[in-house]
């Protein structure tokens, strides 16, 4: 079946987290992806309440992060922000594993750290996306990951933050969907920036694409399938992504 351009927007979580956006930016950024229809805004912590008021009666999810960007938050503190990111309203937790113990190949802690935003996140009825961030990991730790999110239930497991060295690659998207259980979904993070690009990835079995270029990418996509383009001056001012 032909995709559509729901499918392909639906894919997209729009990313708002470069730590220099101000206020406006992020009214702006909330107000694009409502007009592109898309998954989700991921946005910073700070202004998930605000997010969650602008996004109510839209089918677009607000979503936040938990341990970003480097992981290295104590459990306490990333389950803290779980908490309260829940009572802000977000349906969606991107949480950083501890790098540093993953690659010290310390698997119990690595282990409870991430059940422990599961636990509070299911609980709730929440989804949870895992961040690997790839660009330090090798295939093994890789592997191993992927194993341990399909014994916690995790919904996602996701290549990167987008501020490592590096984004998503097709070899690590095709690694993690090889390797992860039945239900557990695969989010590509970092290097997704054309239409063309997030449908190489759609192809390959990814649902998810983080995505600051969600304007270009959206509007590239209804050109393809013969839809007129969206006026977004009309639906709210222009973020310029």
């Amino acid at each position: 079946m032909t995709a559509t351009y729901e499918d392909y927007a639906k894919m997209i979580d729009h990313s708002l987290l470069i730590p220099t956006m101000d206020i406006r930016q992020l009214e702006e950024g909330c107000a694009l992806a409502v007009a592109y229809d898309v998954a989700s805004v991921c946005i910073m912590p700070y202004y998930l309440k605000r997010c969650a008021e602008i996004l109510a009666g839209s089918t677009v999810q607000p979503s936040t992060t938990i341990g970003f960007p480097h992981g290295g938050h104590t459990t306490a503190i990333k389950q803290q922000e779980a908490e309260k990111a829940i009572e802000d309203g977000c349906q969606e937790l991107d949480m950083v594993v501890n790098i540093s113990q993953v690659l010290s190949g310390k698997w119990d802690y690595v282990t409870s750290d991430i059940a422990a935003v599961i636990e509070v996140a299911h609980a709730a009825d929440r989804k949870v996306k895992v961040i690997f961030e790839n660009c330090y990991l090798n295939d093994e730790q890789k592997v191993k990951l992927c194993q341990i999110c399909t014994a916690l239930k995790a919904d996602w497991v996701k290549t990167s933050t987008g501020y490592g060295t590096s984004g998503a690659t097709m070899e690590d998207l095709k690694l993690m969907i090889d390797n992860v259980g039945e239900g557990i979904q695969v989010k590509a993070a970092g290097g997704v920036r054309d239409f063309e690009k997030l449908q190489e990835v759609r192809s390959l079995g990814v649902t998810r694409c983080g995505a600051s270029a969600t304007k270009k990418m959206m509007d590239q996509a209804r050109e393809a399938l013969g839809l007129p383009a969206i006026d977004f001056e009309a639906a709210g001012p222009s973020s310029g992504y």
